[in-house]
């Protein structure tokens, strides 16, 4: 399944695939550098109404957030880790399967840790202005409405 959206639109990419896929605790967000995985979480942290201050975790690799829909969300990135070992003493291991919703960005850096029933991500740049994001659906997904703004 694939979402195309211009970034003036992400916060209603991020909305529909909120309500279309909020069964999942661990989001798995693939993407280039500057694909937008950042912002495409920071979009859908508004959307489930963050009430603690949103940063990227780039350097504490995991960020804590409370929310009014979700209570506590984790935003973890993996980009700075060297290897498996080091995410599990950082407590990543610990974070995915503490049953709350977690955003992964760089998954592919911790793939083995990742629990069996994460939802994968793949956001790519279509143009300076454009984004596609697609996974694989489960069975009883709906299809998503056009995005166009």
């Amino acid at each position: 399944m694939t979402l195309s959206f211009k970034l003036s639109g992400i916060s209603d990419a991020a909305s529909q695939v909120l309500q279309q896929l909020d069964q999942y605790h661990v989001w798995a967000l693939h993407g280039e550098m500057g694909a937008g995985k950042t912002t495409f979480i920071h979009a859908l942290c508004e959307h489930l109404e963050i009430t603690s201050a949103f940063g990227s975790p780039t350097y504490s690799l995991i960020n804590e957030y409370n929310t009014k829909r979700a209570g506590v969300v984790y935003h973890i990135d993996c980009y700075r880790l060297k290897d498996e070992e080091e995410a599990i003493q950082a407590g990543i291991e610990d974070t995915l399967f503490s049953g709350r919703l977690c955003f992964v960005e760089w998954p592919e850096k911790i793939s083995p840790l990742l629990p069996e029933r994460s939802l994968e991500l793949f956001l790519e740049v279509i143009d300076q202005d454009e984004r596609q994001l697609s996974f694989d659906h489960p069975a009883d997904f709906k299809s998503f409405p056009t995005v166009s703004s």
